[in-house]
């Protein structure tokens, strides 16, 4: 199994499309209606957002790939791309999905570590994340990997108001 992680440009925004819709679908559409799952669908991975995401140059976006398929990606915000006022020294895990064929392989450490690697570049002193209260999977790996609640925050999934747990990592 070959694992590599390779940056998104704009010329991956049909595949970051792709990606998003399957590993949200994956992850959430058995806990929520499949209407607020639509409505999140359309609103959040439009060709048109991603897009804009893909063209801030305080986001990036990662594939990671195995054997030469994606497998999943990442994506960190830093500066006013963050979804929280979390401060210059924060970077954001925004987004982080892993197909669930590819789940419990090390892929998510794999993803971890480029978010850990950018901030230290960036240096910044803390990475932190929001995570759905009810996701326990992601929120134990978070855990694991050394992340703690420092709060919450709302999150919408179509009419739905929903709570995110923000956990943060402080880095050394």
């Amino acid at each position: 199994m070959t694992i590599t992680i390779k940056k998104c440009t704009l010329e991956d925004v049909r595949k970051l499309q792709e990606i998003s819709y399957e590993t949200f679908n994956e992850t959430f559409k058995d806990q929520n209606s499949p209407e607020n799952m639509n409505a999140y669908l359309e609103r959040a991975f439009t060709l048109n957002q991603l897009e804009k995401e893909l063209s801030n140059s305080s986001s990036q976006f990662f594939f990671v790939y195995v054997d030469h398929e994606v497998a999943g990606y990442l994506k960190v915000n830093v500066n006013d791309a963050q979804s929280e006022e979390m401060g210059d020294e924060s970077l954001e895990i925004e987004r982080f999905y892993i197909k669930k064929n590819f789940q419990k392989h090390g892929l998510g450490k794999y993803l971890l570590n480029q978010a850990i690697e950018i901030a230290m570049e960036c240096n910044k002193k803390q990475i932190w994340l929001g995570v759905w209260e009810r996701n326990e999977n992601a929120i134990a790996f978070y855990e694991k990997m050394g992340f703690v609640q420092t709060g919450a925050h709302s999150f919408y999934m179509g009419d739905e108001e929903q709570i995110d747990f923000i956990m943060t990592k402080t880095l050394n």
